[in-house]
């Protein structure tokens, strides 16, 4: 049951996380095309966001499927785990509370006036994505290297 439980673990978070790392790091440079272009790129920005948006709520199943592979391998208390835990749970308010509602923001700006796009908040939006993608590099570090890990390498 275990190596089911890894299995689907790995498979979320390739499959969840991957599309939201990818669509929210396009997504700041979209909104300057289309605050540029117009109404053209609107569609691509609401795509990006519709992904972000939905594989963030597809993505809660990569905690779960870790905690309980974390509790069938008996490492709950591993500090690597503890650790990971923590970097995702920040990870996920990083997303929810900053990137998710500065692309709604965005989005808003240009569905009233596409020249109205702030430069500074799509740099600050980019700069909080490629935190989200620092914390969940870190996290895919920890789960591969272990360290003090007592069940192998």
């Amino acid at each position: 049951m275990t190596k089911v439980l890894l299995a689907v673990h790995v498979l979320a978070a390739i499959m969840a996380i991957g599309p939201v790392a990818v669509a929210a790091s396009m997504f700041p440079a979209a909104v300057r095309r289309a605050g540029q272009e117009g109404t053209g790129g609107v569609a691509t920005v609401r795509t990006l966001h519709r992904i972000c948006r939905v594989y963030s709520a597809v993505g809660l199943a990569v905690p779960a499927f870790g905690l309980a592979t974390a509790n069938s391998l008996h490492v709950l208390g591993d500090t690597w785990v503890i650790v990971s835990i923590a970097l995702t749970a920040l990870a996920a308010a990083v997303l929810a509370l900053f990137i998710l509602p500065r692309q709604d923001a965005a989005l808003a700006a240009l569905g009233s006036e596409p020249a109205a796009v702030d430069r500074e908040a799509t740099v600050r939006l980019a700069m909080a994505t490629g935190v989200f993608n620092l914390l969940w590099a870190v996290v895919t570090v920890l789960m591969i290297v272990r360290p003090g890990s007592t069940t192998g390498v």
